[in-house]
């Protein structure tokens, strides 16, 4: 008993610097956004006392340079079509693909998987020249780029729950005289809801996260978050440190609060999809 006793506190001590490591940033970017932009580089571990202390300067300055509501709806608009469309088709892929076993749907499940492991660096130049000849080097083509690069991971994920689910349910709404497509809505989906979520909250935070591939499809014209900050850069790499620290709060806060909501689906969907079947 002792033992045990000892393990768990040792656990809870290792659990508790880990936490401190991982949420030290997030605190240090918190603090200096309420800096004056000549303080952060001088005491950056310091809390703003009545010298350093500027209120909501920053903020304000962030928003008025970088345009972030106009990026921030870019960025909103984006994410929840990308996100939808990647939930709805790669479900109704994996569910096809684990239902479906013939020569072909085997070889696309690989396919998929296969996918996971390619690097973005490898493709993104033929990607970026792709997009540009197919014209969807815009907000609308860029979900569908969104779906092919999100695909692979949420394919596998799906796949692993759909095993878990008794064939004979669906074989009883067919009976009922569901068609396939009405059965894999009525029956299937909403089963399929803690796996939903799961890729939900995972794409959600790669696709709002993301710069570089925003960058290379889209440019400057349509402006997400991560792109806007960028211009607080001046002439000669002046950075207006401020206002970048205010702007990178206000980018976090609403996926942060986002993973807080959702974060108990993360684990049952990821363990229900890798375990069953």
């Amino acid at each position: 008993m002792q033992r045990t006793r000892g393990r768990d506190v040792f656990l809870f001590l290792v659990l508790f610097v880990l936490a401190i490591l991982f949420l030290s940033p997030i605190l240090i970017v918190l603090m200096n956004s309420f800096k004056g932009k000549f303080f952060i580089s001088d005491t950056p571990f310091l809390f703003p006392d009545e010298q350093t202390f500027i209120g909501l300067k920053n903020y304000t300055s962030g928003v008025a340079k970088t345009g972030f509501f106009n990026a921030f709806g870019m960025s909103l608009f984006i994410t929840v079509c990308s996100v939808a469309v990647i939930v709805l088709l790669t479900s109704m892929t994996a569910w096809y693909i684990t239902r479906v076993k013939t020569g072909f749907t085997k070889m696309l499940y690989y396919i998929f998987v296969f996918s996971m492991i390619v690097p973005f660096q490898m493709v993104m130049f033929t990607m970026t020249k792709t997009a540009n000849v197919l014209h969807f080097d815009n907000p609308i083509g860029i979900i569908v780029i969104y779906l092919g690069f999100g695909a692979g991971l949420s394919v596998f994920l799906f796949s692993g729950f759909v095993k878990s689910i008794p064939l004979e349910i669906e074989e009883a709404d067919l009976i009922d005289g569901c068609n396939p497509v009405q059965s894999f809505f009525k029956v299937v989906l909403p089963i399929l809801k803690p796996i939903a979520i799961t890729v939900a909250i995972l794409n959600v935070m790669w696709v709002w996260n993301d710069y570089l591939l925003p960058l290379l499809v889209i440019g400057t014209e349509y402006r997400t978050i991560p792109i806007a900050i960028q211009y607080l850069k001046g002439g000669y790499g002046s950075i207006d440190m401020g206002a970048m620290m205010a702007m990178l709060v206000l980018a976090i806060l609403p996926i942060v609060i986002f993973y807080l909501i959702c974060q108990k689906y993360i684990i049952e969907g990821v363990v229900a999809g890798a375990v069953k079947g």
